[in-house]
């Protein structure tokens, strides 16, 4: 296709950087990176200390502290969620004033309300992922958004889930499968991502330690409670927490190990980390929650029933089993970066295509 200048919207309280908070920020900065490298001028408007090899424009996330009258006022929101508001108001009104002279498209990546509220403002098309189930503030934006905003969802499950406020077509994430390579298995069982309750690594530590096989655990702690309730008190010589890491450790990691483990306690929106596993070969032994299966197809790995608490053990030694070769040919068939961006591309086409007045 030609090449468009792109606009993306990513978060503004999780750097677009290595190591990833979570899947968010991994698919932004490798949707950013490849579309660049097809030829496309992007520019990427996130959080302060975001990689700047991806056009940076760091969003104005400025400390809004509120003046001594209004302190005693209830109403008045947390710090962090007036800094998200301020940022992403003043970027959609410099959008507003602007971007029909800078961009062709825009490719909303944020879960705040504000960009599919304002996306009327905008002179060019904006496309929206969906990256989570519905929330209240991102739900209500969406029953009043523009009758030209283009919708995608990472998944089946979580198009689905938002039918009832909009219309969305899925394109499931996509990890480049050049980056997570083969690696050889044999190693422990590892679980990655962020460790927090929706994801449950402590349902992982049960499973494994079930099953009588070691685990690793890698990942930010993003909610130091849940940690040191559940997780902390879990540790030992046969489970470690070896921390956060960027993307060729986890990769090494990841490869050696040998099964996965996935555990959301949330209708999970795509799963990043299950194909990222299954990229480097690894099977992997999931719950069966959200989209789940969509990523965790035959060949792939063995999902688990939730509701059984011993069927994640099962998994996780059947898993164990399954052709390392077979699991990654899974992976670059079905989840390939090339593939996500070859209909991202097609996406921002036919939103260009549409009349300005199409509802």
């Amino acid at each position: 296709m030609r090449p468009l200048r792109i606009c993306i919207i990513g978060s503004s309280r999780f750097p677009i950087r290595e190591p990833f908070a979570g899947g968010l920020e991994a698919h932004t900065h490798a949707l950013a990176r490849r579309l660049s490298e097809r030829g496309h001028e992007v520019t990427l408007f996130a959080a302060p200390g975001s990689d700047p090899s991806l056009g940076l424009r760091e969003l104005a996330v400025e400390q809004m502290e509120p003046d001594p009258g209004e302190r005693p006022d209830t109403s008045i929101p947390p710090h962090w969620w007036m800094q998200e508001h301020h940022a992403y108001q003043g970027l959609m009104l410099e959008l507003m004033r602007t971007a029909h002279d800078r961009f062709d498209v825009v490719h909303n990546n944020s879960t705040h309300h504000l960009p599919v509220a304002m996306a009327d403002v905008v002179p060019v098309p904006m496309v929206t992922t969906l990256h989570t189930p519905p929330t209240p503030w991102l739900r209500s934006a969406l029953v009043h958004a523009s009758p030209r905003a283009v919708f995608v969802a990472v998944s089946n499950c979580t198009s689905d889930a938002w039918a009832g406020t909009v219309a969305s077509r899925a394109i499931l994430n996509g990890v480049d499968t050049e980056r997570w390579v083969a690696g050889p298995g044999g190693g422990p069982a590892v679980w990655s991502g962020r460790l927090v309750p929706e994801k449950a690594p402590h349902l992982a530590i049960d499973a494994a330690r079930r099953a009588g096989m070691p685990l690793l655990l890698a990942g930010p702690v993003l909610d130091a409670a849940y940690y040191d309730r559940e997780v902390r008190p879990r540790l030992g010589d046969d489970v470690r927490h070896v921390g956060h890491l960027d993307q060729r450790a986890l990769c090494a990691l990841v490869g050696s190990a040998s099964v996965a483990v996935v555990t959301p306690e949330w209708e999970e929106p795509y799963g990043l980390v299950a194909a990222e596993a299954m990229a480097c070969g690894t099977p992997v032994a999931a719950l069966d929650r959200g989209a789940m299966r969509e990523v965790v197809v035959d060949g792939g790995g063995v999902l688990a029933d939730p509701r059984d608490p011993a069927a994640l053990a099962t998994a996780i030694l059947a898993a164990a089993r399954l052709d390392r070769a077979r699991v990654r040919r899974t992976a670059v068939a079905r989840c390939s970066l090339e593939r996500m961006v070859d209909a991202y591309e097609l996406v921002y086409e036919q939103a260009l295509e549409r009349p300005r007045e199409a509802a």
